[in-house]
């Protein structure tokens, strides 16, 4: 297990890479008019060098806040590189937020510089504090539109502090699934951690090509993608945004070997893509379950058995992934290398194989685990039971060490003494041959305490199920107390970015009924 003594710091990997690779690939960019633009490591570094004057011009220092509201763009990453290399922290929040959202992680993290699509800039500043400097830009422009005006080359004099491995690097706020988000600390030995840890259980090497559709704000495509491959000295396509229909395309366009997926843009690929020639992804992670043919049919379209994973902001590297030989549609893996994961009762006692109960990962704060809830130290010390973090997530583990995936706490409902699981009734109800996805809730019911409801999206809008037939095929797969009450047909279920279901929007709706 790496320790404070002998992490690395996110600025000393990317400095590695671009002195190890400067003349290797590292960024390709898809502009949204399909203009591709490229560059080596070398290259970017020069840009990273005049995006890091910019913010020194504009009084960005060791420690300071720098805000980031944009879409999938090689302006992100450049200043995401430029803030760790000045020991300086990022605070990416969803381009699309809403001034109320961006003013409240502003007004948590105290900015220095915000950066904000020239398009959006009226609801930006709205949020923005007045002492915030405010810089427009145009996401589509691979050519840094803004920052060759600044007149600073990389080898201008200005400090290049060396960043300690604990100094913070960002702060990401969780994508609010349950409530209101929680600011994640990251720090520079945390973003190293999750890039050699990703990449060894991926087997990247510097010849791969990481393939990104997933939005930047969020941990996945820093972690597992971005992270991973500066690490191995591989490469990066970015994809401005994802596409569902363009998916396939983008993978044979740009010759990916590697990506990394959640369950929903898997499904959402399938009803609107279809297999075409010149695909041949080598490995591909994705988060979630899948139904058995939705996983085979992916496979064949994409040219590997796709890998599942399981992890957190707070945990840094995805802490279960699922081996290269034979992976399961319907299990999170094993133990990652280097990780530290247990599953256990309520009294904090490791469960036998078998057992459900709460996953819990190990490890050191600010190194390979979080370093702590922004601002936070009741809810930081709430989250541990002695060493151990609680995730609050549910799995069981069979006797050969591979893990299995049963919800959350506030997934398990009580249903007349029962405990039943909704992971469950969904994964009956998305097997059915009429339906997409489906989400499973609590309401309250004044005989059985609580009672599942379900919300379902047809597979075909123009063809969707009866409430009777998905009465009858439940009926077929579940007993009785798991069977849910009443069924809701949506044309989609509300998401986070990156299409996690924002369960706690239905709960309110059940429960305004």
């Amino acid at each position: 297990m790496t320790s404070a003594a002998d992490a690395a710091t996110f600025a000393a990997v990317w400095c590695g890479g671009v002195e190890d690779h400067p003349d290797s690939t590292f960024l390709i960019f898809e502009a949204p008019d399909g203009v591709v633009s490229q560059w080596t490591y070398g290259e970017f570094d020069e840009e990273v060098g005049r995006v890091a004057a910019l913010l020194v011009a504009n009084g960005v220092g060791r420690g300071s806040a720098v805000h980031l509201a944009l879409t999938n763009c090689p302006t992100f990453v450049a200043i995401w590189l430029a803030s760790v290399r000045l020991g300086a922290w990022i605070v990416p929040s969803d381009p699309m937020s809403r001034t109320p959202e961006l003013a409240d992680h502003m007004g948590r993290t105290a900015p220095t510089v915000g950066f904000c699509s020239a398009d959006r800039a009226d609801t930006y500043s709205a949020a923005m504090p007045d002492t915030m400097v405010v810089v427009e830009i145009d996401e589509a422009d691979a050519l840094f539109g803004p920052f060759p005006a600044v007149g600073l080359a990389k080898s201008d004099g200005f400090e290049r502090p060396a960043p300690a491995p604990q100094d913070r690097a960002a702060v990401v706020f969780t994508s609010g699934t349950t409530g209101r988000p929680k600011g994640v600390e990251i720090s520079q030995a945390n973003y190293a951690f999750a890039g050699q840890t990703m990449a060894a259980a991926s087997d990247l090497a510097a010849t791969d090509r990481q393939l990104v559709v997933l939005p930047l704000f969020h941990v996945n495509a820093q972690y597992y993608s971005f992270a991973s491959a500066i690490w191995a000295g591989a490469s990066v396509a970015l994809m401005h945004t994802f596409s569902a229909s363009g998916f396939l395309g983008q993978v044979a366009r740009h010759q990916a070997t590697c990506a990394s997926l959640f369950a929903a843009p898997i499904r959402m690929i399938l009803a609107r893509g279809e297999a075409i020639d010149g695909v041949g992804l080598r490995h591909c992670w994705f988060a979630q379950n899948l139904a058995d043919d939705q996983y085979d049919t992916f496979a064949r379209w994409i040219g590997c058995r796709p890998r599942q994973l399981y992890g957190m902001t707070e945990t840094i590297p995805a802490v279960l992934t699922d081996h290269a030989e034979a992976p399961r549609a319907d299990s999170m893996g094993f133990v990652t290398g280097g990780c530290q994961v247990e599953i256990h009762d309520a009294a904090g006692v490791p469960t036998a194989d078998g057992e459900v109960g709460e996953i819990v990962v190990g490890g050191e704060p600010g190194i390979t685990l979080f370093t702590s809830y922004l601002d936070d130290p009741e809810t930081t010390d709430a989250s541990y039971r002695g060493s151990w973090f609680g995730t609050g997530d549910r799995a069981s583990r069979d006797a050969d060490g591979r893990f299995f995936f049963d919800g959350r706490r506030s997934d398990v409902l009580k249903v007349a003494g029962e405990n039943v699981s909704t992971v469950e009734v969904e994964a009956v109800l998305t097997s059915h041959p009429l339906i997409l996805e489906a989400s499973v809730v609590g309401a309250a019911d004044p005989i059985r305490d609580e009672v599942p409801v379900a919300f379902v999206v047809a597979a075909d809008a123009a063809n969707p199920p009866t409430v009777e037939a998905l009465q009858e095929w439940c009926q077929q797969h579940l007993a009785k107390v798991k069977q849910p009450r009443d069924y809701t047909l949506l044309d989609e279920l509300p998401r986070t970015s990156v299409g996690k279901i924002r369960k706690f929007i239905l709960k309110r709706e059940v429960d305004a009924r």
